[in-house]
């Protein structure tokens, strides 16, 4: 998922703003701890049956390589490059590809608004929860769609805040969600981006796009546990609670109420939360030539 450069003070990892963009999330452990759990079954389940042995594969934005590894595993001998902003996230990746035994990962550090590769290079270019952090996640289409080689696949998945539900309702976690949307918007992003994906791919002049949608949902005991846990330390540790501190969007008090609300939601064998995605498979046109 990516990060600011690391001179940047809200620099983070996970996702893969560009230039200029702030992370909302940050790379606090609570957040990699959320990144480590995706797999590209629970995440990229709507790409696998484009994927081939030999294929060629950019994970744009590629966080601490869980999905990364497990496409590197379906397209072997194929190469899978894994990209984001901050070197160190690129080191986790390829370290992860390699505890697994698997030596089909690079690493690279790059930035999606301008990638270092030549025109067509990829079969496939994948970016999961990349688009709702940019301030042009069109133009971020564009670079992607370029270096994927015509009659390739362009595959990008978001999450929509704005669609999330969750029961027993809790005014805390109302107060959550207004507070990320707040925050997120402040950085000149789209947290509802799910919604948005088809109409960013056609301003982005791409015409064979198939959508689909997907939903992770946590509801079980061990789920609750583990959704709540990591979001009560989110709002009072990471980035975002930094954020919404120094933007004053909220106090630590309240970011503590916040919490509360998550740990009380995640004890009531009631409790159930829903996360919806928006996914969308882009095949890459031909390119235009032109003669004499």
């Amino acid at each position: 998922m990516s990060t600011l450069p690391p001179s940047d003070p809200l620099n983070d990892h996970g996702d893969q703003p560009r230039a200029g963009d702030t992370y909302t999330h940050g790379h606090d452990e609570s957040v990699l701890r959320g990144h480590r759990w995706r797999t590209a079954e629970n995440s990229a389940g709507y790409l696998l049956h484009r994927l081939s042995p030999g294929d060629s594969v950019l994970d744009v934005g590629c966080g601490p390589g869980s999905i990364t590894s497990d496409l590197a595993e379906r397209v072997s001998p194929g190469r899978i490059t894994a990209l984001d902003r901050d070197p160190g996230v690129v080191d986790e990746a390829v370290a992860s590809a390699r505890s697994r035994g698997l030596t089909n990962v690079v690493g690279a550090v790059g930035d999606v608004a301008s990638l270092d590769f030549d025109d067509g290079t990829f079969d496939v270019v994948h970016a999961h929860q990349v688009l709702q952090h940019l301030s042009d996640p069109v133009g971020a289409l564009v670079e992607m769609g370029r270096v994927a080689r015509a009659g390739g696949v362009v595959a990008v998945r978001d999450a929509d805040y704005g669609a999330m539900c969750w029961y027993p309702a809790d005014p805390r976690l109302d107060r959550w969600m207004e507070l990320y949307q707040a925050v997120a918007r402040a950085n000149d992003a789209e947290p509802d981006a799910a919604r948005r994906l088809l109409s960013w791919c056609h301003a982005a002049g791409f015409v064979e796009v198939a959508v689909s949608a997907s939903a992770w949902c946590f509801a079980d005991e061990g789920d609750r546990a583990w959704w709540a846990g990591q979001w009560a330390e989110r709002v009072v540790r990471s980035d975002l609670a930094r954020q919404a501190l120094e933007r004053r969007l909220s106090d630590r008090e309240e970011l503590s109420r916040i919490a509360d609300g998550f740990r009380a939601w995640a004890t009531n064998p009631d409790g159930w939360f829903l996360v919806p995605h928006g996914e969308v498979l882009i095949t890459v046109p031909g390119r235009s030539t032109t003669g004499p």
